[in-house]
């Protein structure tokens, strides 16, 4: 399992020991606003680790719990996993930040670590990022990040904004 650092942040594979900071972070209502549009229930995230973990032990990538170098607290989480479809590289990019981060440019930051690891580790030639319609925050982040703008696509049983970058366009912009 890989730990990432970047200048503020350590990025730890999600593991049961995140569990306090995951759950307060997956309870709040404008976290979840956009991705299930409801808090997480206590068991939800017990499962949500479960399965992390074992993606960490088969696939060798899944979630990050990103921890704050300064505090030491869990601010966020973020993850390079498949994508539901079967595309020719279905890896996808995504993040979530506690709000109180927010503006701060964690998750451009965090995003930006995880995109090194999908394309210089796992060698992956695209990476894939969606949000909801009504997501304007996490869209920015991705035009920050270089992604193209794909179109509304269905992800996740819902209708959602798709962006995408190429290995050699990521390269060009962060190497």
């Amino acid at each position: 399992m890989t730990t990432l650092t970047t200048q503020r942040l350590q990025l730890q594979p999600l593991d049961h020991c995140h569990f306090d900071g995951l759950r307060k972070l997956n309870t709040a209502p404008e976290v979840m606003r956009y991705i299930t549009g409801k808090p997480e229930t206590e068991g939800e995230t017990i499962a949500f680790i479960a399965r992390v973990r074992k993606e960490w032990l088969t696939l060798g990538y899944s979630w990050w719990a990103f921890i704050d170098k300064s505090s030491r607290r869990l601010i966020g989480c973020g993850c390079i996993q498949n994508m539901e479809r079967n595309l020719s590289n279905p890896l996808e990019i995504g993040w979530r930040l506690s709000p109180e981060v927010w503006g701060n440019g964690y998750a451009t930051e965090a995003a930006t670590a995880m995109g090194d690891f999908a394309f210089d580790i796992l060698e992956s030639q695209e990476l894939h990022a969606v949000c909801h319609l009504e997501n304007k925050d996490s869209e920015k982040i991705m035009q920050r990040l270089g992604m193209i703008y794909r179109g509304v696509e269905p992800w996740y049983g819902t209708e959602t904004t798709v962006y995408v970058i190429s290995r050699s366009e990521w390269q060009r912009r962060f190497n």
